[in-house]
């Protein structure tokens, strides 16, 4: 049975809540005889009877929605009384996605960890009832024609590198997930207010339970909770961040990126991605003839782009995506191991494969949006009874679309933190369980986040020396089989740290 409340009214309740859940209440008292320990409460003294959940969280996004299906499909906490707080019509609005409607022309590049993630949850069977388009090789290369490299998921013995997903579709599938799961969530079509983490709550029977902590959210529409733990997954001007006191570091990029989706009168199942002087150019196949771009320029090329007509722009990006710029690259000779043909390399398959020219745009199919580029990261990703996930804890640059596994992989590992916390009958909003949490993605996300900006220096100057070294950058990668199989593992979500481990 569906058991998600669509709380558009504030009830008048004339009976007392229990609060949190009944089963997690159950649960936790047959592992712990101390339930002032778990924060788990039978009454309160407050004359307004205001609901109380283990975990709220704010921002019904991909991340978010993504956690609340992890805690939904986790033996210890699928029990939890979630709250789900979003102003997104989205959310409350259901219905389906047709064939017939045009792409959206957000789409993210989910890597196998993250598809391993949504089969774990149940929501991957939705995704394949819609367009996606898995790839099983990529191509990268330069204006200056000095190099190029080719990946293939046979270097690793995988059927594929990755899958492209318009967001409207993720974002349906893993609503469909929550949907239907008997998880006991209430969506709150709201925006927080404000926030108050040590708020107390009093139990009635003080001889036998002392105060119990909780954070108390106040909601744009006059409503009122209280939780555990509260979940910032509210994007990267977060007001759980800013509520919560954690501040970022960070910088503007000199960037914005234009996306839109394109069509081509070939199948695609190759993500090409060229570094111009002004930065990167992708072509992401998404299903069904259509291709997404995301085109890296400065502010002002952007706004011409996004204003041009539909020839000139095409003219552009298939200009950007072949001779335009600069020349080809070379195919070297089979087996020739380019600037490292003397160490007699044991090479993989796509080695030998040669330079490959993207297909031709033929038609703009969605409309051109731009967006400015930034990297941002959190100090901190917890402080008592707050968690940050996804773009409220790190924002990333787009060139290898890493940004949202980045997240899901927040809300695969803070779900996990949290049943282990459930499991030994901890409070799940307690600063030393969820440095558990921080612990493990923080150092994944900055190692991420330095490799991506590290590309994204590296490729803004035009320099002869330096465009020497680039070009033996690629080929080390194209011809040297541990590098390339170490890259792909690393971008695939399979391995922690780059080159070390």
């Amino acid at each position: 049975m569906n058991r998600v409340i669509f709380k558009v009214l504030r009830p008048i309740r004339k009976y007392g809540l229990r609060t949190f859940s009944a089963a997690t209440s159950d649960l936790l008292n047959a592992s712990h005889n101390h339930s002032a320990t778990t924060g788990i409460l039978e009454k309160t003294n407050s004359t307004d009877n205001v609901p109380q959940y283990d975990v709220a969280i704010v921002g019904g996004g991909m991340v978010g929605v993504a956690l609340a299906c992890s805690l939904a499909t986790m033996p210890l906490t699928k029990h939890l009384n979630v709250a789900l707080i979003d102003s997104n019509p989205a959310l409350m609005a259901g219905g389906s996605i047709k064939k017939e409607d045009p792409p959206d022309p957000r789409v993210s590049t989910v890597t196998p960890a993250t598809i391993s993630f949504f089969k774990g949850m149940g929501a991957w069977k939705y995704i394949q009832l819609h367009r996606h388009a898995f790839f099983d090789r990529m191509q990268v290369w330069d204006y200056t024609g000095l190099g190029y490299t080719r990946y293939s998921a046979g270097d690793v013995d995988k059927e594929v590198l990755g899958c492209v997903v318009e967001n409207k579709v993720l974002h349906r599938a893993l609503l469909s997930c929550m949907e239907e799961s008997n998880m006991q969530k209430t969506i709150y079509p709201a925006r927080l207010s404000a926030l108050d983490l040590s708020f107390s709550l009093k139990s009635d029977n003080v001889s036998s339970q002392p105060h119990a902590n909780v954070a108390k959210l106040n909601l744009s529409n006059g409503d009122i909770l209280y939780a555990k733990l509260v979940v910032g997954s509210d994007g990267s001007k977060s007001h759980v961040r800013e509520l919560a006191g954690i501040k970022t570091t960070g910088w503007k990029y000199p960037q914005n990126a234009i996306i839109c989706t394109v069509e081509h009168a070939v199948e695609n199942r190759c993500a090409w991605q060229r570094f111009l002087r002004s930065g990167p150019i992708a072509l992401l196949p998404i299903g069904d003839n259509f291709s997404n771009i995301v085109w890296t320029m400065d502010p002002k090329q952007a706004a011409e782009c996004r204003s041009m007509d539909e020839a000139d722009f095409l003219k552009a990006v298939n200009e950007a995506l072949d001779y335009g710029h600069g020349p080809h690259p070379q195919s070297e000779t089979k087996g020739g191991g380019g600037l490292f043909s003397w160490l007699k390399l044991d090479t993989t398959p796509s080695a030998n494969e040669p330079f490959e020219v993207p297909p031709r745009i033929t038609k703009l199919a969605s409309e051109r949006m731009v967006f400015p580029l930034s990297l941002m990261h959190a100090n901190s990703y917890v402080s008592k009874r707050v968690a940050l996930i996804g773009d409220a804890a790190h924002t990333v640059h787009p060139l290898a679309g890493q940004g949202v596994n980045m997240g899901f992989g927040d809300a695969s590992s803070l779900s996990r933190v949290i049943s282990e916390g459930v499991a030994v009958g901890s409070d799940i909003g307690e600063i030393s369980l969820l440095r558990r949490y921080e612990s493990e993605r923080k150092a994944a996300n900055i190692a991420m986040m330095a490799v991506l900006d590290g590309f994204q220096k590296a490729y803004s100057v035009d320099f002869g020396p330096l465009n020497v070294l680039r070009a033996a950058a690629f080929h080390g990668a194209n011809y040297i089989s541990p590098l390339k199989k170490n890259i792909i593992s690393y971008a695939s979500g399979e391995q922690g740290i780059p080159l070390f481990s």
